[in-house]
């Protein structure tokens, strides 16, 4: 199509030249000039058509920095490297238009330094049910202590990453956003509250912080932050947004007969991917929706599965492919609710929604999914088009990877377990588990990428000794560290935390722990096996029977690694090393938090938990 001075604000001269330029551009060339233009104007970017509902709404909300005002202090606090590679990039963006920039992570951040900062940018991720990731905790506790200093000549700006589909979306960053507030700061720009798909309001928060603090300098300067740039990966052209299709060469239950659990162990090659990974990081899988839930809830609503609707950047699709693949089924979250309430105001939906319902809310969400929401309240009638623009993206799943790649190259292992429950009388399947125990064979592709994760990296110094807790599946990255181990010849000290159902039938990966135990590669074994006695014991209670030898261990400077389940387990595990630093180093309850403070700001305790 061509511009035309009919069709368009521009005269016949300018027309032209456009016509003769925008057929010549490449498709970065085009993405770098619409980002130019955008930061020119001091515009930023419009959610796209396809977004998610949650859309940000940046705006510039104070007085615009003075020219002079050119250092910016770049603060991220992150679990599993999200926030930290967007605030690397951010902040390299920010040194190429001029600016002095200070980027680090909230833990090795120095608080009493806040004082002299006048441009503050927060990049921050919610971590389990609304707590500060592990690096920005220390951080996070200082500005909401008393100890906190006023903050009246500080601008800032928080981007903050979660996931809707927990209760505490992006509670971290609402916290620090108000908590400045409080201080005396005055925001740049508004907060941006992003979801799993995050580059796109990322990237407009980006550009809305470069217009307001590139006000006063020159015009040629003021370059946009791309959403494709926030999606590029160095070494590889794989990456979240454009994911590998990795083949499936191995696929085994690692429980033996009789257990009532299945746990696979995948193995995949990455041959040609270029993709590269150290132990510690995960590997993000797109997964399939269960095809019988999905045929459920087409006949529930009295969809036609071949209507086609429309599923994002993949085009039109026939709804079935689409709620399959595509979409997300399985949560319901507020937002949700609240949209499918507006397509069925008959429905009573809004009743539910009603303030002062939020617990009966709360209860009705957690244990069910899309089905039973159509099915419970009545949401038939609804064309197909329009009940999916409330729909988010289907999400990766993240596993800890199990694999060292020096032990195998060009592939990479993941451990899943996979998640069956009954709830309101119907069978309930783990969306990415399950589609891997039952519908994933060797020889089939599944779409991966890498997630980097720099707070889980065994120590530098090879002769750190090294101690790992990690039941069930969360033993997954200690096979990884034990094989880089015995690959590159460490010689330190490890101790392994091991715990699950019974010896007979859940010792995963048993035959490779007594293999590494006579090598040397694994030092120490305690396991933990909580039904196979009258009195259920895990591994917190082996820490605390080996409290003695344990403490030892720390005064030597050993790294604790702990991974699995945030909720119970690694809350016990961090009491657990409390009352140890308590009983067998003389310590307050006080001093042995501060200790495990500095662990953790040493890097000597790095936790990977979900």
């Amino acid at each position: 199509m061509e511009l035309q001075v009919t069709n368009s604000p521009f005269n016949q001269e300018q027309a032209e030249l456009l016509n003769r330029l925008l057929p010549t551009l490449s498709e970065s060339q085009r993405l770098w000039l619409s980002g130019y233009l955008t930061a020119l104007g001091a515009a930023v970017f419009a959610p796209s058509a396809a977004a998610a509902p949650a859309a940000v709404n940046v705006q510039a909300v104070s007085a615009p920095v003075s020219a002079a005002s050119k250092e910016v202090t770049v603060l991220f606090g992150s679990q599993t490297d999200n926030a930290r590679g967007l605030a690397k990039k951010f902040a390299k963006r920010l040194e190429e238009l001029g600016f002095k920039v200070v980027l680090s992570a909230m833990s090795d951040f120095k608080p009493n330094a806040l004082k002299k900062v006048e441009n503050l940018l927060i990049l921050v991720s919610t971590h389990g049910e609304g707590e500060p990731p592990d690096n920005a905790i220390s951080f996070y506790e200082f500005l909401h202590s008393k100890r906190a200093p006023e903050l009246t000549s500080l601008r800032y700006s928080v981007l903050a990453l979660g996931d809707m589909s927990y209760e505490f979306y992006c509670k971290t960053g609402k916290d620090f956003d108000k908590r400045l507030e409080e201080l005396g700061g005055k925001r740049i720009v508004s907060r941006a509250d992003c979801d799993v798909d995050f580059e796109e309001p990322a990237a407009e928060w980006m550009n809305a912080v470069i217009a307001s603090l590139g006000e006063g300098t020159p015009a040629e300067a003021s370059v946009s932050v791309s959403v494709a740039a926030l999606k590029t990966e160095a070494g590889s052209e794989y990456t979240r947004s454009n994911p590998f299709y990795a083949e499936v060469l191995e696929n085994l239950n690692l429980n033996g007969r009789g257990s009532d659990r299945e746990t696979r162990h995948i193995e995949l090659s990455l041959e040609g991917s270029n993709l590269k990974y150290e132990p510690g990081d995960s590997l993000g899988l797109y997964p399939e929706n269960h095809p019988g839930l999905v045929d459920e809830l087409i006949q529930a609503a009295g969809w036609k599965p071949e209507e086609p609707v429309t599923a994002g950047k993949s085009g039109e699709l026939p709804l079935r492919e689409a709620l399959l693949r595509h979409y997300e089924i399985t949560v319901l979250t507020k937002p949700l609710l609240e949209q499918a309430a507006g397509l069925a105001p008959e429905s009573g939906l809004k009743e539910l929604l009603a303030p002062g319902r939020e617990q009966e809310l709360r209860a009705y969400a957690e244990d069910r999914d899309l089905l039973d929401l159509v099915q419970d309240y009545g949401l038939t009638g609804i064309p197909a088009g329009d009940f999916v623009k409330i729909l988010r993206k289907l999400p990766a799943r993240l596993y800890s990877i199990s694999s060292s790649p020096e032990a195998y190259p060009d592939e990479v292992h993941i451990t899943v377990r996979a998640v069956r429950y009954e709830s309101q009388g119907r069978n309930r399947y783990g969306v990415c588990s399950v589609q891997l125990a039952e519908r994933i064979q060797p020889g089939d592709k599944v779409p991966v990428y890498i997630q980097h994760n720099s707070n889980f990296k065994l120590p530098e110094n090879r002769e750190t000794p090294v101690i790992m807790i990690g039941p069930g599946t969360g033993v997954a990255p200690f096979r990884a560290f034990l094989g880089e181990r015995e690959e590159t010849g460490a010689e330190g000290k490890t101790w392994l935390f091991y715990g699950d159902q019974h010896f007979s039938t859940d010792f995963l990966y048993q035959v490779e722990w007594q293999r590494w135990l006579k090598d040397g590669v694994l030092t120490r074994l305690d396991v933990a096996f909580s039904r196979d006695t009258d009195k259920k014991v895990y591994v917190q209670h082996r820490m605390l029977e080996k409290a003695r030898d344990l403490y030892l261990w720390l005064q030597e400077g050993a790294a604790v690694y702990v991974c699995g389940d945030e909720k119970r387990m690694a809350h016990d595990v961090h009491t657990a090393l409390t009352t140890i630093l308590e009983q067998e180093g003389g310590l307050s309850s006080e001093e042995a938090a501060e200790y495990l403070t500095l662990m953790q700001q040493q890097k000597r305790y790095q936790r990977d938990v979900y």
